[in-house]
């Protein structure tokens, strides 16, 4: 038996308003990115991006979104990418883009990388606050960013 490797691609879906977010489904993200695959590459990138393509994790309210495919094609959906200009769920079009953040080879790996970037985006929001009650809940954010914890939290749960 074979094992298939895989990259995961943590993206940030970006809208112009926030509330946009919570219409967002993994389903919608996967058929955009298939048609998106299908316009950019033809029928060939179509078939090869299938293989071992799905959507892994979506958050609707950060906006953060998992992909999976597999090892050999992920350049096929990377590049495929930028020509997402909108997701349609429930009859509803919502204008976005997708912000490709990192390429792992494990999710492991784009967990760690995600919780960097959120601790980055939380220092870049310290100096831009007005009073010292978001500043002290900023840092509160910062101190609390850490996998560790989140990793605990899962083991209690079970």
């Amino acid at each position: 038996m074979v094992r298939l490797k895989s990259r995961y691609l943590l993206c940030e879906v970006c809208v112009s308003d926030r509330r946009n977010l919570s219409l967002l489904d993994d389903r919608a993200i996967y058929t955009a990115t298939k048609a998106a695959v299908a316009r950019a590459h033809g029928d060939y990138g179509a078939a090869l991006s299938s293989l071992g393509f799905s959507v892994k994790y979506l958050n609707a309210h950060t906006g953060i979104v998992f992909l999976r495919c597999r090892k050999s094609h992920y350049r096929l959906i990377w590049s495929a990418l930028p020509f997402i200009t909108s997701l349609e769920n429930r009859g509803q079009r919502v204008p976005c883009f997708l912000n490709c953040l990192h390429v792992g080879g494990t999710i492991r790996t784009c967990q760690k990388f995600l919780v960097r970037y959120n601790t980055q985006q939380l220092h870049r929001m310290l100096p831009l606050c007005q009073s010292e009650a978001e500043r002290s809940e900023i840092r509160k954010s910062v101190l609390s960013c850490t996998l560790k914890k989140e990793a605990d939290d899962e083991e209690e749960d079970e």
